[in-house]
């Protein structure tokens, strides 16, 4: 049984997609209506602070899911920011997820939460609980590749940061996909030579997980490096 979970949040008003393009990464005007897309809320230093599955109903309503362990301080932050904002955030039941292709949605009917744990890592849908929160940056995630964050939508909580990182610089290290032998470590674990963990799941005969590493110090951990879908190889630089 894992210990991971899912809470849901609805978001309805007038201001809400207003706000919410303040906030996200992605370009939340821009969002195709019922399609659920994972971005998320950064801090001012561009690191990621919330980690969010958001699906647009219309202009006035969004569906946003975050782990259980993040919720309340999710929906403290909403109210916080969203004081004088015409809105209402609504926490509603608890949400399973399920695997789309290169997406995940949530459905209220219960579903096997490791198998999904398993897709997802393989898939390179890395996500953000508790444990990881404010460790890593968007561009350092792929999820730009994943078109969680949008680099020409205007101002949002630590664009200014992650703006400069990918019009000026070249990160050093960005998510990969590895398989090892044993137990898996634990989610925002540091390993050898700074290797981060995102995410990770024991399976038959060792673990899968994804981190966040230089590609050459990936040799001193003793691990497989696995091909990630395509569109989420390489490099994750802008290009020139």
């Amino acid at each position: 049984m894992s210990d991971l979970a899912f809470s849901s949040f609805t978001l309805n008003g007038v201001d809400a997609q207003k706000f919410l393009q303040g906030q996200v990464t992605l370009n939340a005007e821009a969002l195709a209506e019922n399609v659920t897309r994972y971005t998320a809320i950064c801090n001012l230093k561009g690191r990621i602070q919330f980690g969010l599955w958001l699906k647009k109903l219309n202009a006035e309503s969004f569906v946003i899911v975050t782990t259980q362990d993040q919720a309340d301080d999710f929906a403290a932050h909403i109210r916080k920011y969203g004081a004088f904002s015409k809105m209402q955030l609504t926490q509603d039941a608890q949400v399973f997820p399920v695997i789309h292709a290169d997406t995940t949605d949530f459905d209220t009917t219960e579903t096997d939460v490791i198998a999904w744990q398993q897709q997802a890592i393989r898939s390179g849908q890395a996500w953000i609980s508790a444990i990881t929160a404010e460790k890593f940056q968007p561009q350092e995630l792929r999820l730009h590749q994943r078109e969680g964050v949008h680099y020409d939508k205007g101002c949002y909580i630590g664009q200014e940061i992650i703006a400069r990182l990918w019009f000026k610089a070249k990160p050093k290290q960005w998510l990969q996909l590895v398989s090892g032998e044993g137990a898996a470590p634990a989610a925002g674990e540091t390993l050898v030579d700074g290797i981060e963990v995102v995410n990770s799941i024991n399976v038959v005969n060792g673990w899968y997980g994804l981190v966040i590493a230089r590609p050459a110090n990936l040799f001193d951990l003793n691990v497989q490096v696995l091909d990630l879908p395509a569109g989420l190889n390489g490099d994750v630089a802008r290009p020139q």
